[in-house]
């Protein structure tokens, strides 16, 4: 086979799987990348969903900072509870040598 006829074979099919690929799904796609039309979601509604998630998240924190304090305050109940306890033992001891 000639060079000539290795090239015509190589501008034919190469150029029908250029044109093939260019009406293609996959073509469309290359060609919006190159044209700076990305295909992501819009931004507006993924800014939207991350706000969203953003004041989820603030007031689960919010809550557990709250139940966080509440046991703090019952912590602190019950040692003085047990210092109430402790402390008329240890006079009554201290009272009576």
């Amino acid at each position: 086979m000639d060079i000539e006829g290795v090239l015509a074979i190589l501008l034919i099919f190469g150029g029908g799987t250029t044109v093939a690929l260019g009406f293609s799904p996959v073509g469309r796609a290359v060609a919006d990348r190159i044209r700076g039309k990305h295909a992501l979601p819009e931004t507006e509604d993924l800014r939207t969903e991350m706000a969203e998630q953003r004041d989820a998240q603030a007031e689960e924190l919010e809550r557990v900072r709250h139940e966080v304090a509440e046991l703090a305050e019952r912590l602190d109940f019950a040692e003085r509870l047990l210092a109430q306890q402790r402390d008329p033992q240890r006079i009554a001891r201290e009272s009576n040598p």
